[in-house]
Formats: structure tokens, sequence, C-alpha cells
């Protein structure tokens, strides 16, 4: 039992294995054709047309995915903790929809949340070295968060001020009707979506709304500008600590990872330096 258990794990879980890489491979083009599948049958005339068709591809890729998610769950050694795990969690919500479908019509197709199994490409595929990157933008985004939140919070304040003040001015033959829809068009102007099913009629309305409308280009690019502030001083200070941790260093091209006893940078040739 132990052995078979074993030898599904290396199956699903080995990618340096001719079998894993297989199973790797074929499990990313299901997840591919049956994210496909889900979308063509959102189209009216692919489901009027191929309607039965679509929907015997999805049941085969559910169930296919049932048994690819029963057979993880039997072959490592702690089920729960892959069960409750971020893969795991994917792994059930992006097969109950279909099963859903027998009681909620409609409900299959939140199975395009299959699309992030395809995260798994990162270990089929050995692109691990970009996982730093990943974790930078993580990190700086949680530093930067509660800078965002405050700054969010400012932005929901002058909305509900200006919401308020075109509901005083524009009023109910402008469409401003209650102080909720004054802040729906704040925040649609704010952000430059513009849907234009609400606009200010008088001079002082749209003279509130063009001072708006400016001030959202500012207001887009000041959250963007703290988290890519905060992703470059992550990643200025790792790179720091890393340059430490090394025997030696390029000053010319800034790498610090070199053979023990290296005298010179092996990519442009500059004597290193020692930490």
């Amino acid at each position: 039992m132990q052995n078979w258990r074993s030898r599904i794990n290396t199956i699903i879980e080995g990618t340096e294995t001719p079998a894993g890489k297989l199973f790797d491979i074929i499990l990313l083009w299901a997840i591919l054709l049956s994210v496909l599948a889900v979308t063509l049958e959102s189209v009216q005339t692919f489901r009027l047309e191929h309607g039965l068709l679509l929907r015997r591809i999805e049941w085969f890729f559910t169930v296919l995915f049932t048994i690819e998610f029963c057979l993880r769950i039997v072959s490592v050694k702690k089920p729960f903790k892959y069960i409750f795990s971020f893969y795991g969690l994917i792994d059930i919500i992006s097969i109950l929809p279909t099963y859903l479908s027998f009681f909620v019509s409609g409900s299959q197709s939140f199975a395009i949340i299959r699309t992030f199994r395809l995260l798994r490409v990162f270990r089929v595929l050995k692109l691990f070295r970009f996982m730093g990157a990943a974790e930078n933008l993580r990190h700086g985004v949680r530093t930067a968060m509660p800078r965002i939140i405050v700054f969010i919070g400012a932005i929901l304040s002058v909305a509900m001020v200006v919401g308020t003040t075109m509901y005083i001015i524009e009023g109910h033959e402008s469409g401003f009707t209650s102080i909720p829809t004054g802040l729906y068009w704040a925040i649609v102007t704010m952000t430059t979506v513009g849907y234009g099913d609400i606009a200010p009629q008088s001079v002082l309305g749209q003279t509130i709304a063009t001072m708006l409308m400016i001030a959202g280009y500012g207001i887009i690019a000041v959250p963007a500008g703290i988290a890519s502030v905060t992703i470059a001083r992550a990643a200025d200070s790792k790179n720091k600590s890393a340059m430490k941790s090394a025997g030696s260093h390029c000053e010319t091209c800034q790498v610090s990872h070199f053979e023990h006893a290296a005298k010179f940078c092996k990519f442009c040739g500059n004597r290193l330096v020692e930490n």
C-alpha cells in the first residue's frame, strides 16, 4: 500500500521523472481546454450549436480533475494540510461549480477559476527563479498597505463630500437622486471611468466635475507610486543583504555570487571587492 501511494506521489508531484513531467504537461493542457470550454459555453452562438458537446467536455474534465484531486489526497502524508493549502482550496473550488450546476443554473461558469491552477506552470517549467520577484512584489504591497489604506480612506472622504455637494447642487433633475448616487458619480469621475449615465447640468456642477476629473489623474498614480517605491526598496535591501553575506562582489556589475577565491568578475573582468 505504501509503495502504491509513493508511486502515485512520484508521478503527481515529481517533475524530475518522465512520468511526472508527462502528467504535469497533460494536466496543464487539460486545464487550458476546460477553461476554453467554459469560455465558449458563455458565447450564445456556440452554446446554441454545440451546447451539449461543451457540457460533455466540461463534465469529462470535471471528473478527471476530481480523480486527480482524490489521488493527491491519497498520495500525500498529510491530506488535511494539502486540502487547506492554497492549491488544495483552488482544486476544490475549481471542481465544485460543475456539481453545483445541478442545483444552481449557470454556476458552472465559475469553473473558470481553474485558471489559477495554471500557476503550477512555475513548478513544471522550473520557473522558480521568478518567484523571488513575486516575493518582492508581495512584500512591497504588504509593506505599503497601511499607507494605501489611509490614502483610500482620504479619497473616499473626498468622494463623499463631493458626491453630497453634487446632490445638493444638481438634485433629482440631473439624476443625482440621493447621496449614494452622488458618491457613485464621484468615484466614477475620480477614476476617470466616466460611464456618462449621470452628468451635471449646471455651470457650478460642471466646474466641480472638471476639477475632480483633473485631480483624478493624480489620484490614480499615488497608490501605484507608493507600491513601486516600497517594492524597489525591498529589492534594494535584499541585494545589499546578499552582497554582505557573499565573500566578494563586483562594483561594476553589482553581482555578488562568485566561486570561492575568485579574484575577477566573470561578467566584466573587473577585480572583485572583498565584503
